[in-house]
């Protein structure tokens, strides 16, 4: 493990305009108009908190998120919504599943397909939000894609294809396409000039934030002390941080970004601190497949740069390390299902807990015994047969 701690500025970065509780009310309205919308369990690990010599260890499950195994389709059904809900000129409380899925407003907006570019969880949710609101969708994934995860986007109805390309290759494709055939590109990502639609996806992934904040007040637990966030392109990360700072201001979270270290752009745009994104290039063959994005994102930047504490670029050791922690929970707790992508927080955690070497990061970090940590196992087993593999690989 390398990492960075990061020397904050802490000025209140515009783009926390997408992580507010205004933003944060708003998509959990309109998630929770969705047909089976629930949310999803933030699962607390006495055993594992004690083994790793932490007060708290909460675990927030995102397999189970509507059926889709990942908490991407947050993020893809809002921005779809969104737009669709422009054209029609929906707003507040008009603004639900059940007025975007209205015969008169199909037939108002005519035929629509929705294009993007994905490692997998991100394609799946934008097909099912497709499938949902009546439209079509093309889904691009990136050479290495598992079977498993290009079959879960076609079964969806989707036109998908594995293509010869890496992930941000893969993302110039979609956007070429979406020019090309009068699609329109949802992408989980940012770039200048292309902004809207990301802000949209990064609101759409509070609504998880959302649920935490209502999870830890109901069950009378204090906020958490750190949190651990995986990234790609980093909108994910970006969101819950940004919505933890408008939550919790002064009291938000020590909070660490995790990424696969063979595609480990925010890390390395952070250690650079030049004021320059510092992009991955070429072949990225971490097994954390959901996390190998090359090129961060410019919005979710705008917050990790100035806010996160520390950026920790991890071998794929880590992230197995967390699939056997959940998915083999000793001393009672309950077993999660975390995919490669979605364990790398815990595991990460645990590394830094526990390996001798890193005893300087853990001071600084102020991770002892008093530490109550947030992790977010994004995915369930999107790739059952590596899945299987890990949790049946000895320690």
């Amino acid at each position: 493990m390398n990492y960075y701690i990061n020397h904050k500025s802490q000025p209140k970065p515009a783009a926390l305009s997408h992580t507010d509780a205004q933003s944060v009310q708003r998509a959990m309205r309109f998630h929770q108009t969705i047909p089976g919308y629930a949310p999803t369990p933030l699962v607390a690990l006495p055993a594992l908190a004690r083994e790793l010599g932490v007060a708290k260890l909460w675990v927030k499950d995102e397999s189970q998120r509507f059926g889709l195994n990942a908490f991407k389709g947050l993020g893809g059904s809002w921005a779809i919504a969104r737009w669709m809900g422009e054209k029609l000129g929906l707003e507040g409380e008009q603004f639900t599943f059940q007025a975007l899925t209205d015969p008169k407003a199909r037939e108002k907006l005519g035929e629509i397909t929705f294009v993007t570019a994905t490692d997998g969880n991100h394609g799946r949710g934008v097909a099912w939000a497709a499938r949902e609101l009546g439209c079509r969708a093309v889904v691009y994934l990136p050479k290495g894609s598992a079977q498993e995860r290009l079959d879960n986007i076609l079964a969806l109805g989707a036109q998908a294809e594995i293509t010869d390309l890496n992930y941000d290759d893969a993302v110039r494709l979609a956007a070429r396409k979406g020019e090309e055939n009068g699609w329109v590109l949802i992408q989980d990502t940012a770039w200048p000039g292309y902004e809207q639609i990301p802000a949209w996806i990064m609101e759409g992934y509070t609504t998880l934030a959302g649920e935490i904040f209502e999870q830890l007040a109901q069950a009378g637990e204090e906020p958490p002390t750190h949190l651990f966030l995986q990234a790609g392109v980093g909108s994910f990360a970006g969101a819950v941080l940004g919505s933890a700072l408008c939550r919790w201001g002064k009291d938000c979270p020590v909070t660490c970004i995790v990424e696969p270290d063979q595609a480990d752009c925010l890390y390395r745009t952070a250690r650079a601190a030049d004021g320059k994104l510092h992009p991955v290039t070429g072949e990225m063959n971490s097994m954390m497949a959901g996390l190998c994005c090359g090129e961060p994102c410019t919005l979710a930047w705008d917050i990790l740069g100035p806010c996160a504490d520390a950026f920790l670029s991890c071998s794929d050791d880590y992230a197995a390390l967390g699939m056997r922690l959940l998915g083999r929970p000793r001393g009672g707790d309950p077993a999660i299902v975390s995919g490669e992508s979605g364990a790398a927080g815990v595991g990460a955690l645990a590394g830094v807990l526990q390996e001798e070497g890193l005893h300087d990061l853990r001071w600084t970090l102020g991770l002892d015994e008093r530490s109550r940590v947030l992790c977010i196992s994004t995915e369930g087993d999107t790739d059952r047969a590596n899945y299987q593999k890990i949790l049946q690989a000895s320690k």
